[in-house]
């Protein structure tokens, strides 16, 4: 059963590593073809375009192939036309009480809000797959221009603001439908950012 008729256009922006403890959690990794299915089905859009947004790891600083991730870039651009937005993590070296660490960055939301806004003409319906707080704004902006919002995240993921700030809030874990993909296999070291 979908939920809004009317609306033909929707966008979804997914903020890949909100969306990692969620799937930690289920102990799988989301299937992005059977996701796009339940969205378009949700949302009953006649059009569905899909942001993904991601920083991975700079090469040679893991103790694993990063191969792997970049093919599913492609898989996700090539195979399923999402448009792929991603950066190389940036390392910062910060004092500590030991000497130095390094610190890894990779936030995008400032590349998600401005494609939110660059192609807010273009969609009815615009989905954040995020929790985090600092796109309250943004969903104020969008929301007092028109558009409807949707947030998707998971319940220890989720700002209290991200949660009542759109038109509704939807917790990955309890989708009924089949969104999921094959199981999560630990490394050693776990990457953070999927």
């Amino acid at each position: 059963m979908c939920m809004h008729q009317g609306h033909n256009t929707v966008y979804v922006f997914i903020d890949a590593s909100n969306l990692w403890q969620a799937q930690k959690a289920k102990g799988r990794f989301f299937d992005y073809e059977k996701l796009r299915i339940f969205l378009k089905e949700k949302f009953g859009a006649a059009t569905l375009e899909i942001f993904y947004y991601t920083a991975y790891p700079a090469e040679g600083t893991r103790n694993y192939s990063l191969d792997g991730k970049h093919r599913f870039f492609t898989f996700l651009k090539k195979g399923l036309g999402v448009v792929v937005r991603k950066k190389e993590l940036k390392r910062i070296n910060i004092a500590t009480e030991n000497g130095e660490a390094v610190e890894e960055k990779g936030n995008m939301d400032v590349e998600i809000t401005i494609d939110a806004i660059h192609h807010m003409k273009k969609y009815d319906v615009a989905v954040f797959f995020t929790g985090d707080s600092d796109f309250l704004a943004l969903v104020t902006y969008l929301r007092r221009g028109g558009k409807k919002i949707f947030i998707f995240s998971s319940k220890n993921n989720i700002s209290e603001e991200m949660r009542t700030g759109g038109d509704k809030y939807f917790d990955v874990l309890k989708i009924e439908e089949d969104i999921w993909g094959r199981e999560l296999r630990h490394r050693q070291e776990q990457d953070r950012n999927v």
